[in-house]
């Protein structure tokens, strides 16, 4: 599991070096991966593995579904198939990197099963501007969590 919030640099290469915690994680389901993002705010790093899943449930929906094409259409814009170097680093997509605004100090989250990166400035403002509310609260409990 994927877990926690480290600051990373990205770059001028555009490559930001995966914390060493996630890199332990990542490396167990491969080298590869696919970087993308559905809104160009942030970069999500999948697994291969993990990414490859999303797709057969994909595959399985109707041509035709709008939300699908949407999905697709933004994971596509902005996605590239990377691996890690062996210095622990994974290229962030240059059309991904500018919309993220991904230079200088970022954040790689764990989200169980895949990272985040953010622009660290823009990932404390949105944490600002979307607190956990009651409501987040109850749907949580209702989950049992």
């Amino acid at each position: 599991m994927l877990r926690g919030n480290y600051l990373a640099t990205v770059d001028e290469k555009g490559r930001v070096k995966i914390p060493a915690d996630f890199l332990v994680q990542l490396r167990k389901l491969g080298t590869k991966f696919y970087v993308t993002s559905t809104a160009g705010d942030r970069a999500q790093i999948f697994p291969m593995k993990v990414w490859e899943e999303k797709e057969k449930k994909l595959a399985k929906i109707s041509s035709h579904n709008k939300a699908k094409q949407k999905f697709l259409e933004r994971t596509n814009y902005y996605g590239q198939i990377v691996e890690v170097d062996g210095q622990g680093r994974i290229l962030l997509p240059p059309v991904l990197r500018e919309s993220a605004e991904m230079k200088g100090e970022v954040d790689v989250s764990g989200h169980l099963t895949y990272l985040e990166v953010w622009n660290h400035a823009r990932f404390l403002d949105q944490m600002n501007r979307n607190p956990i509310t009651a409501e987040d609260e109850k749907a949580l409990d209702d989950l049992g969590i």
